[in-house]
């Protein structure tokens, strides 16, 4: 068996930690003192564990299993990244027993490694008699490395040892062969003997993950008893499997719910993308006075910052500050990310400069919120200080970085920065690097560089590098490579409405409305429906959604009278509708009837009749925001006096006496 010497380790310091190494001979320590020096240091700090393992191995006390095996254990944390020395220590372990082989093997897992955790197990059983420890561990290693033939073996051996029994056991098993698709099995496993409700709520979920939501019902109807725990299986399952009518049933059914019920119900709106509905949620635990946590809160600012609800993201941080909650890097970012993405740049800023704790995602979080409001030397130079900082930018930074300079057309140095990630920053391109700098050579007008850098991909560009230069077309209306590209657009991604809509919009500006024609009836055949323009702005607290053609609004006729008196001050000063890219070729009366009920008016109109001069109109498009509405846009900002934002798909728009933010560059 080898063996590790003091000299394989760094060479020991003296801290504080280690005064009774100075009082004492080192082969006098007792093993109490030397298991206090397992503290949180130890899995935090490789160089102080490797004084630890000097120590231990000077004193004599590496003999002893609970002392090796408590410096195994920590040699193992994933944190280390160095499990092969962690293996190396195993190997200088003299005749390890049960507790040293649950260590290595559960270590095994925790790295990533699962046939080697069932590899040790094989070893194990010729030295060791193995405990009601080690086969959870075994069953989700085999779960891990979908080793049926291996898990159906370990299942024997616990059969075998007299663990059939035990519920922990017992629910691994019951998850090991869910995940192996083998759920006969699973049943037999759970109706063998005595089941407690953790087994009962493990055979629920392997069924919610497989989609097989029946069967996880009958199962949930069957239970003899249930807990708080199996009612949120189901929320979360049917959440998960796109079923949020029967997860809200099972939400409304309960008589107790705890944070992981309300936080499993706002996630599953949040995933299907009803952010309306997660906030309803949030505002319902409210007013049942239930106290947040902190992953709740993480999940309602993501809402807030998908609808701009400005005013419950306030509330958020309101709540924060009243009950003195610290924020911690997670937290933080997602309530700067809010503030960033409701058009409050100041307030992310301001949030940004308190945080004392700052991981990469908060900076990534931070550029890129300058970067889609158009602010891309602040981007930039942030991104310097993030640098200076000795914080290594990760491809989510770059991306954020090329997305700036595609908005401002800063050209030159977003091709530096591109050309030169791998060797400055250690980040090799990836497809959505290519996509910025397309999108970025498009919106500037350089077709050929463009189409030459695709050329020049290390991979196949996918669609959205494609529908990158499809947009730069659209911009300076080059109709010929727009045909081109639309081809392989609609090869690339048939179902995409988007795609359509872009090329249509194009041949409309140009008036080749025969070929708008063309591609109208080619979605009609293939059953292909555009995605319909929405707007919402939050009110106090409610978000409001607006839709071309709907009337449903309980304001809707005022919101009507208004456009006319909109319209009204627009031709007085001026203005004549861009009709443009109407898809048809009709009337122009009938044009400029269609841009003028578009979402984004209805929801500025509503907007002028609610809130108080001086205060700013935020508005979220699901769409990117059509030429017509970002003229008049910027005209009605100047003759109400009134601030605008309006954040569509591709970025942000800040109207102001008349301008707006994008310069017309977007």
């Amino acid at each position: 068996m080898s063996s590790i010497s003091t000299a394989q380790l760094p060479s020991p310091l003296e801290p504080e930690h280690f005064e009774a190494e100075r009082k004492l001979p080192t082969s006098k320590l007792p093993q109490k003192t030397v298991l206090k020096l397992f503290d949180s240091k130890s899995i935090t700090s490789l160089k102080y564990l490797s004084q630890v393992h000097g120590l231990i191995l000077r004193s004599g006390h590496f003999q002893d299993h609970y002392v090796s095996g408590a410096l195994l254990k920590c040699y193992a944390n994933p944190h280390f990244s160095n499990f092969d020395f962690a293996l190396k220590v195993f190997s200088s372990i003299p005749n390890p027993n049960v507790f040293i082989w649950n260590i290595v093997i559960k270590g095994c897992l925790e790295n990533n490694n699962p046939f080697k955790a069932i590899y040790f197990y094989g070893r194990m059983v010729i030295d060791a008699r193995p405990n009601k420890f080690s086969y959870p561990t075994l069953f989700k290693a085999c779960s891990v490395a979908q080793a049926v033939h291996e898990g159906t073996q370990i299942h024997c051996h616990v059969v075998k040892h007299g663990f059939g029994t035990d519920m922990h056991i017992k629910s691994a098993g019951i998850q090991m062969y869910t995940s192996f698709g083998s759920f006969e099995d699973a049943r037999k496993l759970l109706d063998n003997g005595e089941s407690d409700v953790v087994c009962w709520n493990t055979l629920i979920d392997g069924y919610l993950k497989c989609g097989n939501l029946e069967a996880a019902k009958g199962l949930f109807e069957q239970m003899p008893t249930r807990n708080i725990g199996s009612w949120n299986v189901m929320i979360s399952g049917f959440a998960k499997g796109g079923k949020l009518g029967d997860a809200r049933k099972v939400f409304d059914e309960m008589r107790k719910r705890d944070e992981i019920t309300w936080s499993s119900m706002v996630d599953g709106y949040i995933s299907a993308g009803c952010y309306k509905e997660a906030l309803e949620i949030f505002q319902l635990m409210q007013r049942q006075e239930i106290i947040p946590g902190r992953f709740i809160l993480c999940s309602v600012l993501a809402a807030c910052s998908s609808v701009g609800a400005i005013d419950q993201g306030r509330w958020v941080h309101a709540y924060l500050e009243r009950n003195s909650i610290k924020l911690d890097a997670v937290l933080g970012t997602a309530l700067l990310d809010m503030y960033a993405k409701c058009g409050r740049l100041d307030m992310a800023w301001k949030v940004f400069n308190e945080l004392q704790d700052r991981e990469v995602f908060t900076w990534n979080a931070m550029i890129g919120g300058l970067a889609i409001h158009g602010r891309a030397e602040d981007a930039l130079e942030l991104f310097s200080k993030m640098q200076k900082g000795r914080l290594k930018p990760n491809g989510v930074t770059l991306v954020s970085i090329l997305t700036a300079c595609a908005h401002a057309g800063f050209v030159d140095r977003g091709l530096r920065i591109f050309e030169t990630m791998k060797e400055f920053y250690g980040v090799e391109p990836e497809m959505v690097h290519y996509g910025c700098v397309v999108d970025l050579l498009g919106r500037s007008g350089l077709f050929s560089e463009a189409e030459e850098l695709i050329s020049s991909m290390p991979m196949k560009p996918n669609a959205a590098v494609w529908g990158a230069l499809l947009g730069g077309c659209r911009i300076h209306g080059n109709v010929e490579l727009a045909e081109r590209v639309g081809k392989i657009l609609l090869e690339l991604d048939v179902d995409n409405s988007g795609y359509y809509t872009l090329l249509s919009n194009i041949y409309a500006k140009a008036g080749r409305f025969d070929d708008v024609a063309k591609i109208r009836k080619t979605m009609k055949e293939k059953g292909i429906k555009t995605v319909p323009g929405v707007s919402m702005v939050d009110l106090n607290g409610t978000v409001h959604e607006f839709k071309m053609g709907d009337r449903s609004h309980p304001q809707m006729k005022e919101i009507y009278r208004k456009l006319e008196r909109i319209k009204e001050r627009l031709e007085m000063a001026g203005y004549s509708p861009d009709t443009s890219q109407v898809l048809f070729d009709i009337e122009e009366e009938e044009k400029e009837s269609a841009v003028r009920y578009h979402s984004e008016k209805l929801a500025i109109a509503f907007g002028l009749i609610n809130t108080s001069p001086g205060k700013t109109i935020h508005i979220v498009k699901n769409l990117r925001i059509c030429d017509d509405c970002h003229s008049a846009t910027k005209l009605i900002s100047q003759i109400y006096d009134q601030e605008i934002i309006v954040r569509d798909r591709v970025r942000y728009h800040h109207f102001k006496i008349g301008t707006c933010s994008c310069k017309d560059f977007w």
